[in-house]
């Protein structure tokens, strides 16, 4: 049995929450009726005003990357409007997250939402924004992998304790405990053969970016391989394309490669552009 034989596909979408956009509370309301699986929202502290990291999109920066909201509140707020939709990160920068508090964060907002949130992760693309947060650059990533190991000791253990590179804490009590056990699924965003080991090294799902994914059956074979010599079943890892092409013939090739879900992009836009958009993609599903 093929991946594709056991996997049906989910439309999810993104958008970055901010004053001026459609309000949260509003747009889940309306995934909700429509069908739509999931809300993922992304996370910036703040954009130093001396950055030099070129945007990876290319060009200027987007001015909602440092208008959106929190993204723990605004998923709260979702979650507190619903009753099916999953909501997520997409991404949490755990590089720039204190893990003992954002562990607590996690299992109480799984709690809240009834078992619907997971935990999209990254090490993050500016350098300026991480070191205001004490991390430096180049350690990004075994920041992010050091905090994840932390926090899934504080998940999974009543007395937890921690010897990292990064992060260490004698033993401690923290709850809630997440709902889901043992804890909200982990999906790590990157496309490398880095981020792939680090997927099936201790993530629950991979989430790699649209443009990077022209070809979902290759990148499908990519995990497979990553997943065989780490000695992991593929199948146990989900597969989630964020900002997605919104073709259907794309779609229809995420679908024959078994991907879990994509995602599909919505501007930081009041209800006026947003609703017609989420029309258009229940033609998607």
């Amino acid at each position: 049995m093929t991946i594709a034989e056991v996997c049906s596909m989910k439309i999810g979408v993104y958008i970055f929450p901010t004053v001026y956009a459609i309000g949260i509370s509003d747009l889940a309301i309306n995934l909700e009726q429509r069908g739509i699986e999931s809300l993922f929202v992304p996370e910036h502290t703040h954009i130093p005003t001396n950055r030099f990291s070129p945007f990876p999109g290319g060009g200027s920066l987007p001015r909602e990357y440092s208008h959106t909201l929190d993204p723990f509140i605004a998923l709260t707020a979702a979650a507190s409007q619903t009753n099916n939709l999953r909501i997520a990160t997409g991404i949490c920068l755990i590089s720039e997250r204190d893990p003992i508090v954002t562990a607590k964060v996690v299992a109480s907002l799984d709690h809240l939402s009834s078992g619907r949130f997971e935990l999209g992760l990254g090490a993050g693309w500016n350098a300026e924004e991480m070191e205001n947060h004490g991390t430096k650059f180049e350690d990004r990533f075994r920041v992010m992998v050091d905090r994840v190991r932390a926090m899934k000791e504080i998940w999974t253990h009543e007395e937890a304790t921690y010897e990292g590179e990064f992060v260490q804490f004698e033993s401690l009590w923290s709850w809630p405990k997440p709902l889901q056990k043992p804890h909200p699924p982990i999906l790590l965003g990157g496309e490398t053969d880095y981020t792939l080991q680090r997927v099936v090294d201790f993530a629950d799902g991979w989430l790699p970016r649209g443009n990077k994914m022209a070809d979902p059956m290759a990148a499908m074979e990519r995990l497979r391989k990553h997943s065989d010599n780490a000695g992991r079943d593929v199948t146990s890892l989900s597969v989630s394309i964020f900002r997605a092409p919104t073709d259907q013939g794309y779609i229809e090739k995420c679908r024959e490669a078994g991907i879990d879900r994509v995602l599909l992009p919505l501007p930081s836009e009041g209800r006026d552009t947003v609703l017609p958009l989420l029309d258009k993609y229940m033609n998607l599903l």
